[in-house]
C-alpha cells in the first residue's frame, strides 16, 4: 500500500486535501468519489534517485515558475481583482502579458480550466507543485471570504519578504564562493604548472632540498601525473554526490550535517522559524483553520531534520494541545520564539504574534549571516594564503640556499 496525496472536493463545497493509503492511483481516486468527494488531484509517492530525475512527463516533473515573475504576476492580479475585472478576464490579460514562456503556458491551463468551471483555487492546484500550497490556500481563503485582493496582497507582501531574503543570502555568500573558486583555481595552476617547470631547475643545484620543498615537489608530482584519471574522477564524484543528494536519504542527510557546523546551524534554525511563522500567519489572516495552516506551513520547513522533528505538532494540534506546547514537542525552535506565540496564543493575538517573529527573526537571520560571511572570507584567506605562502617557500628556499652555498664557495677561494 502506497500514500496518496488528494486534493478533494466534499459534498459542502469545500476543497480539502487528504492523504489516503491505497494500491494505485485508479484505486484510490474510486475509492474516494465511492466516499461522495469529487476528486481534483491524486498524487503518487514521491521517487528518489534515478527514477526521479527521469519523471520528466508528470506534473511533479515540471520546474516551477520564476519567484520574480510569480510576484510580479501576483501584484498585477492583486490589482486586476481590487478593480472589480472578473478572474477569466484577468487571468486571460495576464497570460498575454507574461513576459516568460513558462508562465504564459501554465496561465493557459488555468484559464481553461476556469472556462470549464473550476474556481481559481482549483485552477491553480490542478497545476501540481509548480505552484506553492501556501498560495492556492490563500486563494482558496480569499474565495471563501471573499476578500480575494487583500488575501492577494498579504501574498504579495508575503512573497516579497522571501525574495528579498534570498537575494540577501546569495548577495553575501556570492564574495566568499568567489574568494574560494578563485584561489583553489591559483593553487592548482602553482601545484601543476608552475613547481613542476621549477623542479627541472633544482636537479642542477646538486643539494639536499629543504623538506618544504620535497613535499611540495612531491605532491605536484602526484597531482600532475594522475591529472588523466584524477580529473575526471572530480567529476564522477561530484555527480555521484548530486545524485545522492537529490535522494530523500542523501538530502536528510546533508540537512543533519549542516546544522552541526558552527553559525551556519543557528542561521539555517533562526530562517526556518521566520520562514514557518510568517507562511502561519498568512495562512490564519486568510480564515484558514491553525490545523489546516500548520499542515501547509510545515512545508516551509526546508530542511528535511527540522521537518522531521516537527512531525508530531499536527498529531498534537488535532488532539487538542495547544500550539505552544506542539511546538516545544519538536525541540528545535528557539525558546524565545516559543515565549512569544505563548503570548500570542494566550491573549487571542496568535496571527499578529507570528507576523512579530518572522520580522524578529529575519533581523536575527541577518545578523548571523554577516557574521558567517564576515568569519568564511578571512578563514578562507588565510587557509589559501598559508598554502600559497608554502608553495611559495617551497620555490624560493632552495635557491635562497643555492645562492647562499656558491656566495660561501666563492669566499672560501
Amino acid at each position: 500500500m502506497a500514500e496518496f496525496i488528494c486534493r478533494l472536493g466534499t459534498p459542502a463545497g469545500e476543497v480539502v486535501t487528504r492523504t489516503i493509503e491505497a494500491p494505485g492511483v485508479n484505486e484510490a481516486r474510486v475509492r474516494l468519489e465511492r466516499e461522495g468527494f469529487r476528486v481534483f488531484n491524486v498524487t503518487p509517492p514521491k521517487t528518489t534517485g534515478v527514477t526521479a530525475l527521469t519523471r520528466l512527463g508528470s506534473r511533479g516533473g515540471q520546474a516551477k515558475v520564476k519567484a520574480s515573475d510569480f510576484l510580479l504576476f501576483n501584484q498585477q492580479l492583486a490589482a486586476l481583482v481590487k478593480a472589480g475585472i472578473p478572474i477569466l478576464q484577468a487571468i486571460a490579460m495576464l497570460r498575454k502579458r507574461a513576459a516568460s514562456a513558462r508562465l504564459r503556458a501554465v496561465l493557459g491551463d488555468v484559464e481553461e480550466q476556469i472556462r470549464g468551471g473550476a474556481a481559481l483555487s482549483q485552477a491553480f492546484a490542478a497545476q501540481g507543485s509548480i505552484f506553492p500550497r501556501i498560495y492556492t490556500a490563500s486563494i482558496l481563503a480569499g474565495e471563501r471570504s471573499g476578500a480575494l485582493d487583500e488575501v492577494l496582497k498579504r501574498y504579495v507582501t508575503y512573497m516579497r519578504r522571501n525574495v528579498g531574503l534570498r537575494r540577501k543570502i546569495r548577495g553575501a555568500l556570492a564574495y566568499p564562493l568567489f574568494l574560494l573558486v578563485a584561489s583553489g583555481g591559483m593553487v592548482t595552476f602553482l601545484a601543476t604548472y608552475v613547481v613542476p617547470r621549477m623542479s627541472d631547475l633544482f636537479a642542477g643545484f646538486g643539494t639536499e632540498l629543504p623538506t618544504v620543498t620535497q613535499i611540495v615537489l612531491g605532491f605536484s608530482k602526484l597531482l600532475a601525473g594522475n591529472i588523466v584519471w584524477f580529473g575526471p574522477l572530480v567529476i564522477v564524484g561530484a555527480i555521484l554526490l548530486f545524485l545522492w543528494s537529490r535522494t530523500e536519504p542523501g538530502r536528510f542527510s546533508i540537512d543533519s550535517f549542516l546544522l552541526k557546523i558552527p553559525l551556519a546551524g543557528n542561521l539555517i534554525v533562526q530562517l526556518s522559524v521566520a520562514q514557518v511563522t510568517r507562511s502561519l500567519a498568512t495562512l490564519l489572516a486568510g480564515g484558514i483553520t491553525l490545523v489546516e495552516s500548520w499542515e501547509i506551513a510545515a512545508e516551509s520547513i526546508t530542511n528535511r531534520a527540522l521537518r522531521r522533528r516537527s512531525s508530531a505538532i499536527l498529531p498534537m494540534i488535532r488532539e487538542g494541545r495547544s500550539f505552544t506546547e506542539s511546538l516545544e514537542s519538536a525541540e528545535w525552535m528557539p525558546l524565545l520564539a516559543i515565549d512569544m506565540v505563548g503570548i500570542g496564543e494566550r491573549s487571542g493575538s496568535l496571527r499578529e504574534m507570528l507576523d512579530e517573529v518572522a520580522v524578529f527573526y529575519d533581523a536575527e537571520s541577518e545578523v548571523r549571516l554577516e557574521q558567517l560571511t564576515t568569519t568564511l572570507e578571512p578563514a578562507i584567506l588565510l587557509v589559501m594564503g598559508g598554502v600559497v605562502v608554502t608553495i611559495l617557500l617551497a620555490i624560493y628556499l632552495p635557491i635562497i640556499q643555492s645562492i647562499s652555498s656558491g656566495a660561501g664557495a666563492a669566499g672560501h677561494h
